[in-house]
């Protein structure tokens, strides 16, 4: 534990963000350098827990040592801090930035008190241990010979590769962008996630031996439907190479299908005027967005630019407020945010008890940003897309909408009703979506013959359980996204860590790998991140 009085005597200090009107002008991360004193005042806060929830199933997925490296923080042992933070995570860089902190919500000082800044902590260790050149390379002394293939670069199939890799496994990782990270590279914007942050990680896994594959698309090279990304793909260079997943297998050992859930979730299908152009997914906004940052720093017009557009993104989460922060560095002219469901309470509800994931009212940066540079919060509680209006020459120009009740379901059976009179035109020439993802893209999972999850339902995963992650096809495992549905970061790295394992027992009959300790089946979702 850190001071014994700790948690009496000092009071919660966030890390601060940047300040709001400065960072939306530059695509920066948003976090500003902690100082080491403040940061080891935090980490007395830390109490002797006699049961550390932070670190249970209601907290941190991949079991991270959070009481321990609290207390050597408070002690200034910064070097065995780090130690015991890479013991349970492959990835704290990423965790520290992106993670909602679900540890933070089971801290037991947060049943009467502010909970301790885990989640600032963590990424100070991390960020002082590569500072200080104490994040090396260690490549296997030894190899076994054996193959496993990654199909997806994602959270989840680098934190399995990084685990075959310790244990002498030869790992092939297969991404079909020009990058390497999935989701961490593109899906997450860089002001909450340095792109040179993910460089760095992946760079060190291949010193440590791993191989990295980009431009390849494992599939049918029919069934491929290149978008707008793949084009531009294209045009830079990158001639996309077509894998078949049997062939794949037959030259590995064991195949790891890590492809997260990237269908996207739409449920204005039907709505009138929906194929109007200026109406998008939040991830290509995102997407297109972070490559042109990384190939040209926004210089070429091959991005969805909000740039004095009247912007409404439609659904919350951190995917939300990912198009919102975007937006804003665009320069957009006007920004809304449509929210379904009713805003949260500000403290827990009696049926959302300590420890679970506390469901509250919550200012992320972004809507911290949208309120600096307009004035107020731009999330709209209880309200129904309706319909899209035309200009008249084929674009967006408005969205209808009603506002609905959740205490009065409707006869139809849906938990809510629309109340009348509330109908309303919400000026807009930019409609972003970010209402989330059904599952994974099906074609390599048909090819391989692989039974799904809720075959009947829109809902589909790859079906495998948690621990074994083997499916119906001896030889192929499953993991992240693909497996549990839209997730997030850390629950992505539990399973890719769990795969691993999963996979070094098929090849060798028994592993050291650690297994993940958290079973849990249900998924705490943030839009994506």
């Amino acid at each position: 534990m850190g001071k014994p009085t700790g948690f009496k005597e000092y009071p919660r200090r966030a890390v601060p963000y940047r300040e709001a009107l400065v960072r939306i002008k530059d695509f920066d991360e948003i976090f500003t350098q902690p100082a080491k004193q403040p940061l080891q005042t935090q980490g007395a806060r830390c109490m002797d827990c006699g049961v550390p929830f932070c670190q249970s199933e209601s907290g941190c997925p991949i079991d991270n040592l959070i009481p321990e490296w609290n207390d050597l923080i408070y002690q200034d042992r910064w070097r065995d801090a780090l130690d015991r933070l890479h013991k349970t995570n492959n990835f704290p860089e990423f965790t520290g930035r992106t993670c909602p902190a679900p540890c933070e919500g089971s801290c037991v000082l947060a049943i009467i008190e502010p909970a301790v800044t885990i989640k600032n902590i963590e990424n100070a260790i991390i960020d002082r241990g590569f500072a200080e050149g104490w994040v090396k390379p260690h490549p296997p002394r030894t190899r076994t010979g054996k193959k496993v293939a990654v199909v997806g670069s994602g959270p989840a199939g680098l934190a399995a590769a990084a685990q075959m890799n310790t244990v002498g496994h030869k790992v092939t990782v297969y991404e079909r962008a020009d990058r390497i990270g999935g989701l961490l590279m593109y899906g997450i914007p860089n002001m909450k996630l340095g792109k040179g942050v993910v460089e760095r990680r992946v760079n060190l896994l291949r010193r440590e031996g791993v191989k990295f594959v980009t431009c390849a698309h494992v599939g049918k090279q029919e069934a491929f439907e290149p978008g707008h990304m793949t084009r531009i793909m294209q045009e830079r260079g990158c001639e996309i190479q077509f894998i078949d997943p049997e062939q794949l297998l037959e030259e590995q050992d064991a195949l790891l299908l890590a492809t997260g859930a990237t269908h996207p979730f739409d449920p204005m299908a039907r709505c009138p005027g929906r194929d109007l152009k200026g109406i998008h997914q939040a991830m290509a906004f995102l997407t297109h967005n972070t490559k042109s940052l990384l190939d040209s720093r926004l210089e070429k017009d091959d991005y969805i630019s909000a740039r004095d557009r009247e912007v409404i993104v439609i659904g919350g989460g951190d995917t939300g407020a990912d198009c919102i922060g975007t937006a804003l560095r665009h320069g957009c002219k006007s920004l809304v945010n449509f929210e379904l469901l009713d805003q949260p309470p500000a403290d827990r509800a009696a049926n959302n008890p300590w420890p679970e994931w506390p469901r509250i009212a919550r200012v992320d940066y972004a809507h911290e940003e949208s309120t600096a540079r307009f004035g107020k919060d731009p999330r709209t509680y209880t309200i129904l897309t309706k319909a899209f209006i035309d200009d008249g020459q084929g674009r967006v120009k408005a969205v209808r909408t009603v506002g609905v009740d959740w205490s009065r379901p409707a006869d139809s059976g849906l938990p809510w009703r629309e109340v009348a009179g509330t109908e309303k035109e919400w000026p807009a020439d930019l409609v972003l979506f970010a209402t989330g993802f059904v599952g994974p893209e099906k074609t390599v999972g048909e090819m391989l013959g692989l039974e799904m999850q809720n075959p009947r339902a829109n809902w589909q995963t790859f079906k495998a359980k948690h621990g074994p992650f083997a499916t119906n096809v001896e030889g192929v495992f499953v993991a992240g996204d693909c497996r549990r549905g839209q997730s997030l970061v850390v629950w992505a790295i539990n399973e890719g860590r769990g795969a691993a394992r999963a996979i070094d027992q098929f090849l060798q009959g028994s592993s050291t790998l650690p297994a993940p300790g958290v079973t849990l089946e249900a998924s705490l979702t943030a839009g994506g991140s």
